[in-house]
């Protein structure tokens, strides 16, 4: 399912080039409806959501690179549960909250889920008349949206569950061991330092967990456009499990969350300097709010850490890598000038990743409206002020 998910973009990539932004007669508003027939459509587009979130997790959870996270204990040693049970629950109580939203509230045509079964069972019926009729670009956002939400939501939640409970775990490790100045360096290295980067860590991806699970006019956080390209979807995804097995695989171990350095104020003032640029990444999943997921455009947001250039994330994520990749780097110079070199490339190419995505995204936004040209020319640096 997940290596189909790239090809589907793609597929769309040439279907909506051929339709721009047709009308699909099946797939329709229904401003006089009957109130029966309007709740009615608010059922389907509750079910289909709930199916979707069902599909998600079954994918998820039968999927082979997931089964050591799943089948992991977590939690105080007197209420201990395992991922699995972790997301069976989140995906129970998450289809329980929908229910008002949808059954009272939403536009039930505006239902991304609806669209994509509607899609599928079309599909599914008619194969050769579906994949021959130009695709409209609602239903485009619609089924690149899904399949986005569907590998998303999920792995943001167990990492949510995984940081919140690691942050805890150190929290109370380090209450129960204390910190005396002749331990410093042992209670920093281990409970401080992790205690510090899994709470920044729970905000940030707690942040983006939001986004993906909630889509609201309210909250300004529609999502317009899904990026329908092959380039896009490959550099983003290869950032995460299970594929960035790809890029370890590529890359190596070129570089370390928390490195070690010999002298101990060296040490903890790099590792601090990391923490620090890691609160950065954080406060720009921050500043993006309800708007924050991957691929989307869901509207420009030019204040707090974009206000001052346009990708503080990837800016602070590579610089927190290359003092990460500094003992390593040092370590291959140490032993020959070929192998230094080496590793330095492969740092490099890990920052070339997240350039490519940056450029991407830009790519995207650009190819929707003009609402990211605009916000480009008030904020004219990328990475680093006054540099690129």
């Amino acid at each position: 399912m997940r290596g189909l998910l790239i090809c589907v973009g793609d597929f769309f990539v040439i279907q909506i080039a051929v339709s721009g932004r047709g009308h699909d007669p099946e797939i329709e508003r229904m401003p006089n409806a009957s109130l029966p027939a309007l709740n009615l459509q608010r059922l389907k587009a509750y079910l289909a959501t709930v199916a979707t979130v069902v599909l998600a997790c079954a994918i998820y959870r039968y999927s082979p690179y997931n089964g050591s996270e799943l089948g992991a204990l977590y939690g105080p040693p007197r209420w201990t549960f395992t991922g699995a049970d972790f997301l069976l629950a989140s995906a129970v109580v998450y289809s329980l909250l929908l229910a008002p939203y949808f059954l009272l509230a939403a536009d039930p045509c505006a239902s991304k889920s609806l669209r994509f079964f509607q899609l599928a069972w079309r599909l599914a019926r008619s194969p050769r008349q579906t994949l021959a009729s130009p695709l409209a670009r609602d239903n485009r956002v619609a089924v690149l949206a899904t399949l986005l939400k569907m590998f998303f939501a999920p792995l943001m939640a167990m990492q949510l569950m995984s940081f919140c409970v690691g942050a805890l775990a150190s929290g109370a490790a380090l209450l129960h061991f204390g910190v005396r100045a002749s331990d410093l360096r042992s209670a920093f290295d281990d409970h401080i330092f992790w205690m510090v980067l899994r709470a920044i860590l729970f905000f940030d991806v707690l942040v983006f967990t939001l986004g993906y699970l909630v889509e609201s006019p309210r909250l300004g956080n529609q999502i317009r456009s899904v990026d329908p390209t092959l380039r896009g979807w490959a550099v983003a995804l290869l950032c995460y499990p299970p594929f960035n097995q790809v890029t370890g695989a590529v890359l190596g171990s070129s570089t370390n969350e928390f490195p070690q350095f010999s002298n101990t104020s060296v040490h903890i003032t790099m590792n601090v300097m990391v923490l620090c640029l890691m609160a950065i990444f954080a406060w720009a999943a921050l500043s993006l709010g309800w708007k924050a997921s991957n691929l989307t455009h869901r509207g420009i947001v030019s204040s707090g850490a974009y206000a001052v250039v346009r990708h503080p994330a990837y800016t602070c994520k590579n610089l927190a890598w290359w003092i990460g990749a500094a003992p390593l780097v040092s370590t291959a110079f140490a032993q020959s000038f070929v192998g230094g070199l080496q590793a330095v490339l492969l740092v490099a190419g890990v920052t070339t990743l997240y350039l490519l995505r940056a450029l991407t995204e830009e790519d995207h936004l650009r190819s929707v409206d003009g609402d990211y040209a605009a916000y480009a020319a008030r904020v004219r640096y990328r990475f680093i002020p006054g540099l690129i």
